[in-house]
């Protein structure tokens, strides 16, 4: 199984609807492709589920990460990084065997010119620090507000062209 991981617990998301656009497009690919939003998180897991703590609302999603194989994270800028929500999931879940030797790719968003690239090299350096295999090519969303409609369809060119691209290469990964 594979998973898509819309990295932001905001409601109703440009991140939740990048993620369901990746989903679409990667399914048709032949993969099975699972979503997992950060609004689906257990409302206390900063205190339910840190420091070897581990409550019941969040076995089924621990369970659906360690059964992946592949991830994508869709990452928006948060404050010149990422998420701390996407940080308080990366340390509620087990490890070494939620992230250990997997292979992810990333995407960055933001409402502004750059596409979350300094989020993406900070989570970067997390995602290696836990062992996984980063695909090399990232792809960077600026001014999403304007690239994606409410349908969560993409209708600016380049942004579709570097999607398929790296979808491409999630799929040979």
């Amino acid at each position: 199984m594979n998973l898509i991981i819309a990295g932001t617990n905001r409601e109703q998301s440009n991140s939740l609807k990048v993620a369901q656009y990746y989903q679409k497009h990667l399914a048709k690919k032949g993969e099975s492709w699972q979503l997992l939003s950060l609004t689906d998180l257990p409302a206390d897991i900063s205190i339910s589920n840190l420091y070897g703590k581990k409550s019941p609302a969040f076995a089924g999603i621990q369970d659906i990460v360690s059964a992946s194989t592949k991830l994508v994270f869709i990452i928006p800028e948060y404050n010149g990084s990422f998420p701390g929500i996407l940080k308080t999931f990366i340390d509620a879940c087990a490890y070494p065997m939620s992230f250990h030797h997997k292979k992810v790719a990333l995407v960055g968003i933001s409402t502004g010119r750059h596409g979350n690239i300094r989020g993406l090299d900070h989570f970067t350096g997390v995602c290696n620090y836990l062992r996984m295999h980063v695909l090399p090519l990232k792809v960077y969303l600026p001014q999403i507000q304007h690239s994606i409609d409410l349908q969560g369809d993409f209708h600016e060119p380049g942004s579709i062209r570097c999607i398929q691209e790296q979808i491409e290469e999630i799929n040979l990964f």
